[in-house]
């Protein structure tokens, strides 16, 4: 049964709502209120928001997110939450095309995600079966353009080489891509057929020798076992000889890309029998194994931040070992969902935080601020009480916290120093959907507050929010105003009344 959330959000998705059509598509994606993962469905609605949104502007190059954009682009988001729709997989889904053109719209325009999507789609060997139904498809598409695939393909190769150089999360699996896409002769497909067969040790030497990274890392691995060193050391416990070769076979997998065999690069450097030892050099390849995404080496590493946060020249202590826990929970790390606890704070449930009643009016008046002709100043206070009661802040954290630096990948910054400098600042988890929605919402509104100028506007737009004493004065204004003009509506809808007086 669907619950009541997500009822809401169909229901004004439905009705038009394109913020509700966009968090609608991040339900079918992520798999939000216990929907099933449904790449079409998040599609379908991202297209309606995405003609919606362009109904409303005026401006054509607002179309592409291009460089030279304005930063309160409305397709900014909109455009951030396609790119992560696998293309692949919506293929013959209504929306397909809508998403074919804007991937390569975006794609020329430079964004990384988006040209990884088509080189994956169109170049990986897996996907053979699909690339044969989008040739058919495009040759209906632009009929006598027989060529109209291999050029694509073309292109989507330039792309991934772009992509392999850069250094992001998506350099490894575009090296992994290119790596699959390399040419291979029958003498390297044989040898390594070879050795899945039959364990022939001189097949598997030869394919490494002969460049294949997946042998190289086969061999690095094997020549790494203490059986295996016994056997080539002739009984002798102190040759090094197979550990050395180890190295070697594994520095070449690892200079490939491959994340495994910087980390059993990592492990061999501790070894106390390993003439090479070095704590040092160990973690350098702990560290690049977990920048190319492997999950144990990402906990390794937070792990090692957090022991040694005191020695650290950290400006928020514990955010460099929060962000790669929060890695490897991702993947699946049980572990890192331990450390990450530790790290960082938790507030799931805004109904127990002390602002959930005023909170209640303040969402209620952004609901209706046309209509009460809210000023930017008193809209972003309100957006900031909403952001209070979601993260459980303090009165001086509400009033002080930089809405435009709050919001990380995993976590929620909150530091006011630079005007308290004895309240510490602290790390709060992003877990839940309503969250993640008015933070967004927030920057949303002071994007526009940073273009906009309205005549009947407060000191806000004029000179900033002021310091400490202006900023509490305007918050207690528009705290009663909030009471006065929205506790009725509470009230009707049988929810608490606000009592309190923060």
């Amino acid at each position: 049964m669907a619950s009541r959330e997500f009822l809401k959000i169909l229901r004004s998705a439905r009705q038009g709502d394109v913020f509700a059509q966009q968090e609608l598509a991040a339900v079918y994606l992520q798999g939000y209120f216990n929907t099933p993962i449904q790449p079409n469905n998040a599609l379908v609605w991202l297209e309606k928001a995405y003609l919606a949104t362009l109904s409303k502007i005026s401006l054509p190059h607002l179309q592409v997110d291009s460089p030279g954009n304005p930063p309160n682009n409305p397709l900014r988001a909109l455009f951030a939450q396609l790119v992560q729709i696998p293309l692949a997989t919506t293929f013959g889904s209504p929306s397909f095309q809508f998403a074919w053109d804007r991937f390569w719209e975006l794609a020329h325009e430079g964004n990384s995600e988006a040209r990884w999507q088509l080189a994956n789609f169109l170049l990986n060997p897996q996907q053979l079966s699909l690339q044969e139904q989008l040739a058919a498809w495009l040759s209906k598409r632009f009929p006598g353009d027989t060529e109209g695939l291999a050029k694509l393909q073309t292109q989507c190769k330039r792309y991934l080489e772009i992509i392999a150089a850069e250094e992001s999360f998506l350099a490894n699996k575009a090296k992994e891509l290119l790596i699959q896409l390399q040419p291979k002769n029958e003498l390297l497909t044989s040898l390594w057929n070879n050795w899945l067969s039959t364990q022939d040790e001189s097949a598997l030497q030869q394919a490494a020798e002969l460049g294949l990274t997946t042998a190289k890392l086969t061999l690095g691995l094997r020549l790494a076992q203490p059986k295996i060193q016994a056997e080539k050391s002739n009984g002798s416990s102190k040759s090094n000889a197979p550990l050395k070769k180890a190295v070697h076979w594994l520095e070449l997998a690892g200079k490939d890309g491959d994340p495994q065999a910087w980390y059993a690069l990592g492990e061999i450097y501790r070894r106390p029998q390993f003439s090479g030892y070095s704590a040092q050099e160990s973690d350098r390849c702990f560290d690049r194994a977990a920048d190319l995404g492997h999950a144990a080496a990402q906990f390794r590493k937070a792990a090692t931040l957090w022991r040694k946060r005191d020695k650290l020249q950290e400006k928020i202590t514990g955010l460099q070992a929060s962000y790669w826990a929060w890695q490897a929970h991702q993947q699946g790390i049980t572990a890192a969902h331990t450390l990450l606890m530790k790290i960082l704070l938790s507030c799931p449930n805004p109904a127990q935080n002390a602002w959930f009643d005023l909170a209640q009016c303040a969402e209620l008046a952004l609901a209706r601020h046309s209509d009460h002709q809210l000023t930017g100043g008193r809209m972003l206070m309100c957006h900031r009480i909403v952001i209070a009661n979601q993260f459980d802040f303090s009165k001086a954290e509400l009033l002080l916290a930089e809405i435009d630096q709050l919001q990380l990948e995993h976590c929620v910054v909150v530091d006011v120093r630079w005007e308290l400098p004895k309240i510490l600042p602290r790390l709060t988890q992003i877990e839940t959907i309503q969250q993640r929605r008015c933070l967004f919402a927030a920057s949303k509104a002071l994007e526009q507050l940073a273009v906009i100028r309205e005549p009947n506007d407060d000191e806000f737009l004029a000179a900033g929010e002021g310091n400490l004493r202006q900023r509490r004065y305007r918050f207690e204004r528009l705290s009663q105003w909030l009471l006065q003009n929205f506790a009725h509506h509470l009230a009707a809808k049988k929810l608490p009344i606000p009592s309190r007086g923060h």
